[in-house]
């Protein structure tokens, strides 16, 4: 059997589908996966062993660059990229309109995804042949369990999610060992740990003698990262904007991670490395990290979850957004030891 997977972006969409692929490969040992992904993202469906073939798309860029996209080529070539292979089945895992049309460019046996209430925009699914319900509420990493076993007919696994990610594709920076990794960067504000905090926090891990090092993948986050590890030697910023495999390998050799909700806190519960994600305005029981050594600290405040971009409360607040106040530096690295001490018992 050759499927087709549609799901572009963004990075913990994308981790979040990896377990249903390997729940299909149970069921039926000779299938194989072609995916069609952001080009940003090109790296993380190839790291799971049935995927054949990764198809970059550029629907982002391509939005900016306008009809310059169309005149250089790049579209026509994506297309016929697309177009080499005939799929048994093409899944629309990401149910939007802009995923329901690169599956109707696609070339298949059967056009399959999420149904009328259950797309994240109704409208996808009517560009499918075959509409699954999915219903709203459980962890996204089970709902694409459950849109593969009933558009691919085997029964859903009741077995832990297995992310399946062939660490021999990785690449594992030399480091100073042990350390911790911290993943400070997110894209709303509202989700922003106090910078004070990741400080306090820094100073914890390296007086018990661990080291720390920080990813970053722009400029804010890099002078975000300078600051955390200012006057503090074992506190260690990444000199390079690294590629997904290297970020990869750096968690996977981490004692440990802390991490706001961000993609890269998806990829290190991928992983299996004991991390504690810090929520503020968003629900870790929807979108939280999902599998083993997996610790959620959520804001305890009236409020929260919020979902909301920018933060309603006003005033003078000594820590921003104030919701965080609940998750203090001691918390995280209670849990943190906690999250550790139990995966060397197993």
């Amino acid at each position: 059997m050759h499927v087709l997977v549609v799901k572009t972006s963004s990075l913990g969409d994308i981790i979040h589908t990896l377990p249903a692929l390997s729940d299909a490969a149970c069921a039926y040992p000779d299938i194989t996966f072609d995916w069609i992904v952001e080009e940003h993202f090109k790296e993380v469906p190839a790291w799971h062993p049935k995927v054949n073939r990764v198809i970059p798309v550029a629907l982002r860029r391509w939005r900016k660059a306008g009809f310059s996209a169309f005149c250089d080529g790049e579209i026509q070539h994506f297309l016929k990229e697309l177009r080499k292979s005939h799929y048994d089945y093409i899944i629309d895992a990401q149910g939007l309109l802009k995923s329901a049309l690169l599956a109707m460019v696609a070339r298949g046996t059967k056009r399959a995804g999420l149904s009328w209430t259950s797309a994240r925009e109704a409208l996808a699914s009517i560009f499918y042949q075959k509409r699954v319900l999915v219903p709203w509420g459980p962890h996204a990493v089970s709902r694409a369990r459950s849109l593969f076993a009933k558009v691919l007919n085997y029964p859903l696994p009741d077995t832990l999610a297995n992310y399946g990610i062939d660490c021999g594709k990785l690449s594992f920076p030399v480091l100073a060992n042990p350390y911790y990794v911290f993943l400070h960067g997110t894209t709303w504000d509202t989700k922003h740990w106090p910078e004070i905090y990741w400080i306090e926090l820094a100073e914890l891990v390296t007086k018990a003698g661990f080291a720390v090092q920080l990813l970053w993948g722009n400029a804010v986050e890099l002078e975000r990262a300078k600051r955390i590890a200012h006057r503090l030697p074992m506190v260690q910023v990444i000199p390079n904007k690294l590629r997904l495999s290297e970020v990869a390998g750096i968690l996977a050799g981490a004692k440990g991670i802390v991490s706001v909700d961000t993609g890269l806190g998806h990829l290190a519960a991928a992983l299996g490395v004991p991390t504690v994600s810090v929520y503020g305005p968003t629900d870790p029981k929807q979108s939280g990290t999902w599998g083993e050594n997996q610790t959620h600290l959520a804001a305890l405040f009236p409020c929260s979850p919020c979902f909301g971009r920018i933060c309603q409360i006003v005033g003078n607040q000594k820590i921003d957004p104030p919701c965080f106040a609940s998750v203090s530096p001691m918390r995280v690295w209670e849990s943190l030891n906690l999250e550790t001490e139990a995966k060397i018992l197993k």
